[in-house]
């Protein structure tokens, strides 16, 4: 999530969560290069459940790569913990934690591979949300476990991943038009909230703001970067998270529907997720619905586009509320320092992932860029999987159906304006507009 405090200088390069994502992700990034140039590859770790119809071939497969599961597990118990160790949080509740969120991950993963599974779009990260669901409102969670619950974490260094496989010439030329698309989707939603909130049902100005943010930037993260540059109250924070949960789920499971229903090609499909989910994690999960053009669509909307506002909204929105809404009496003047505060660092980590893949490949000849892609990019994918699924399993533990329902009507009726105006929005410029830009993106 974003940071919500200032900068406590270099420090802020290990302290921070948004850096270890980066260094976490660009590790592993490098990693692969590395091997790849020396003649090897990370494919020993980067293991997956194959498709089947009969649980023989399940069993057959683990048999043969269970050292290899094994691995993956050291591998990602060692640099999250490494990690969350220095982030000051206790090894002893989160190494049983972790333990039990990769296990259930592979037997989520072994479902998500079943024929009926991927029939019905049933993506083994929609499956660990809905698990997770499930357990989170029938038995309590044990706290060794909540340790380990680090959403907003795995996602980040999946995001990070998600860079290196995706050509930084495809993000230059398609960020533009994203990130051009994405301003007026956020903008148009934001005011819509705020308008909602402050004229229709009543509510605060820095409430309505947080909620406004959420829904128009990049979810939970704007959530509480925005509640801090405004100081909202921490109770308006949590319930603008629980909307974006709410509105997440929601719109994981009726965006491929809906783009199903109305045989929207995958390209426009996933920039209409970009515009229309409210969570990194979740968009990425509905597109994955979809096929790899949809992510890589998803992916310059979201994280390219819309998720890049968040630094600069969270300046503007302090120096409004500290100029505006709040009673000053220490002579306190906003900070421009607060758009490097409040920017969410992996999406620099995204970049550098893109452009140093991009870099490698065209560097070496056609033969060895398609090396490339076997041994570092496709291996990369993987992994990149894995730290969804554990975000999503993580998502369904910490979602609580009875807290939801608690936030209130007008808050809800508030959040829910601005979807109203956002979804067919999204639709009309993803796929009416731009429909043919996007079939394009590869």
């Amino acid at each position: 999530m974003a940071d919500t405090k200032p900068s406590g200088g270099w420090s802020d390069l290990y302290k921070k969560e948004d850096w270890w994502a980066v260094w976490l992700g660009l590790g592993l990034v490098i990693i692969a290069i590395l091997l790849w140039s020396a003649g090897n590859s990370i494919k020993t770790i980067a293991v997956s459940v194959p498709e089947w119809s009969e649980f023989s071939t399940v069993l057959a497969h683990l048999g043969e790569k269970f050292g290899s599961y094994v691995l993956l597990f050291l591998v990602f118990l060692a640099i999250f913990s490494l990690a969350v160790k220095i982030l000051g949080h206790p090894l002893n509740q989160f190494i049983p934690g972790f333990t039990f969120v990769f296990v259930m991950s592979v037997i989520i993963s072994v479902f998500g591979a079943w024929d009926m599974a991927v029939k019905y779009n049933l993506e083994a990260p929609l499956v660990a949300l809905g698990v997770g669901m499930i357990i989170s409102n029938t038995l309590p969670i044990p706290r060794w476990l909540e340790a380990a619950l680090r959403t907003e974490f795995y996602v980040k260094v999946g995001i990070v991943l998600l860079g290196a496989t995706l050509p930084f010439t495809l993000i230059v030329q398609a960020g533009p038009l994203a990130f051009g698309q994405a301003t007026l989707i956020a903008v148009t939603t934001f005011l819509t909230i705020y308008w909602a909130g402050t004229r229709l049902f009543g509510l605060d100005r820095r409430f309505a703001a947080t909620l406004g943010a959420g829904g128009s930037i990049c979810g939970v993260s704007a959530s509480i970067a925005i509640g801090g540059a405004v100081k909202a109250e921490k109770q308006h924070v949590s319930v603008s998270i629980s909307l974006v949960v709410v509105w997440a789920i929601i719109m994981i499971y009726s965006l491929p529907i809906l783009i199903k229903i109305f045989d929207i090609p995958s390209g426009p499909a996933g920039a209409w997720i970009g515009t229309s989910e409210f969570a990194d994690a979740a968009g990425i999960a509905a597109a994955a619905a979809i096929n790899e053009q949809a992510i890589a669509t998803f992916t310059l909307m979201k994280v390219v586009g819309r998720d890049m506002f968040v630094g600069i909204w969270c300046f503007i929105l302090a120096l409004i509320s500290i100029t505006k809404w709040e009673k000053r009496e220490d002579g306190t003047k906003p900070d421009a320092k607060e758009i490097w505060y409040r920017f969410p660092k992996f999406v620099i980590g995204f970049f550098i992932a893109s452009a140093l893949v991009t870099l490698v490949i065209t560097s070496v000849d056609a033969d060895s860029a398609k090396a490339i892609t076997d041994s570092v990019i496709k291996p990369l994918k993987t992994l990149r999987t894995w730290a969804f699924i554990f975000c999503f399993f993580a998502i369904g533990l910490t979602t609580r159906f009875r807290e939801l329902t608690a936030v209130g009507w007008r808050p809800f009726a508030a959040f829910t304006t601005g979807v109203l105006i956002n979804v067919p929005l999204g639709y009309i410029l993803s796929v009416l507009v731009f429909g043919s830009y996007w079939m394009s993106v590869q």
